[in-house]
């Protein structure tokens, strides 16, 4: 077992070991809450009821909420059901909340904890790879709106995370590929050791026996370091949005039918792009990107004739700013700047090399 403290305005620790469901109940019992809901998808019944009963037989009241798998679970009318049920319960400030499942669920259960008696405490138990490295850690929760993804939400720091590698072994082998494309970003802009193991054996970084487990503290090392000293994105934290513009904009088009990391990857490489186009990376890196990309499974092309709708869904990235579409950009590996001054013909010209 090895622990992570994330540090900040709210201090917290991310637990990274195996069988942790009775470390998540205990931490529920730490803080002293006499109830607590298990926010979980259809799968992940079983593992919800188990914590369920584990926290009665510590005298907790527990009740099992059950939402939608993936990104449809970060609806409104999810999200005011589970309020709904909260009051039922009679959740008060001294109650807590746990997110069991995906990056959707932990976004989910982080923002009901945040917005129920202006907060509650929130453990998140991610379960995806994708939510273990990013969306459990960091204190960014939201729902998804027809204006775009995750722009209704908060920022509310876990009370703590526990990452149980034991869920690795149920995932289907896509959703590692998918989840590696955040732990690629993280050594893309911090961490070269972690696209050093990338280049030498793909293999062994999706393999859960492998390299995986240490992929995983590597990554979250990295956001928990950056999100220790920037919670709100006002500087250092923008960095974690690297591919996430372009990214984000091929979710929206897809109507959040793309695995996040499949468009993150696409993002990557058409950052990776425009900034070779600006002279900032040199061609090296960017096919750098294409192989770990390529290797491991994850798309490095995108569909052709779309454009100006992808570059409205840029244009409405909430990291904008003065109407300039911001991009995070790499000087070299572990070596960031901003690039917000891109013209159209850029971004166009970006665009068309991700379909060769």
């Amino acid at each position: 077992m090895h622990t992570i403290p994330v540090k900040g305005p709210s201090p917290y620790e991310v637990t990274i070991g195996t069988g942790l469901s009775t470390e998540v109940i205990g931490r529920v019992a730490d803080i002293g809450a006499a109830k607590v809901a298990v926010i979980h998808q259809p799968p992940l019944a079983q593992a919800a009821g188990d914590l369920a009963e584990q926290a009665r037989a510590q005298g907790i009241e527990a009740t099992l909420v059950e939402v939608p798998d993936a990104e449809a679970a970060k609806q409104l009318d999810v999200l005011a059901r589970l309020w709904d049920t909260l009051g039922e319960a009679g959740f008060s400030r001294r109650d807590a909340v746990i997110g069991l499942g995906g990056g959707a669920v932990t976004d989910l259960a982080g923002f009901a904890a945040a917005t129920w008696m202006r907060g509650i405490p929130v453990i998140q138990a991610p379960t995806t790879l994708l939510a273990m490295v990013d969306a459990a850690v960091g204190g960014k929760t939201g729902i998804n709106t027809a204006a775009g993804k995750n722009l209704v939400g908060a920022f509310h720091e876990p009370d703590s995370v526990f990452v149980d590698l034991d869920h690795l072994r149920t995932l289907p082998a896509d959703e590692i590929v998918a989840g590696s494309a955040e732990i690629i970003k993280t050594g893309f802009i911090h961490d070269p050791r972690i696209i050093e193991h990338y280049l030498a054996d793909p293999a062994a970084c999706l393999d859960p026996d492998g390299l995986l487990p240490e992929l995983i503290q590597r990554s979250i090392a990295v956001k928990a370091h950056v999100v220790g000293q920037d919670l709100k994105e006002s500087g250092l934290r923008e960095t974690l949005n690297y591919g996430h513009t372009f990214g984000h904009a091929v979710e929206r088009r897809e109507n959040y039918t793309w695995r996040h990391g499949r468009a993150v990857a696409v993002g990557m490489m058409f950052i990776a792009y425009l900034s070779h186009a600006r002279g900032l990376i040199d061609a090296n890196l960017v096919v750098t990107h294409r192989d770990i990309l390529t290797r491991i499974g994850l798309p490095t092309t995108y569909e052709q004739g779309h454009f100006e709708q992808l570059l409205d869904g840029m244009r409405h990235d909430k990291k904008n700013r003065g109407g300039h579409i911001r991009f995070v950009a790499l000087t070299g590996i572990g070596e960031t700047t901003r690039l917000e001054d891109a013209t159209v013909d850029e971004l166009r010209a970006a665009y068309a090399q991700l379909a060769s």
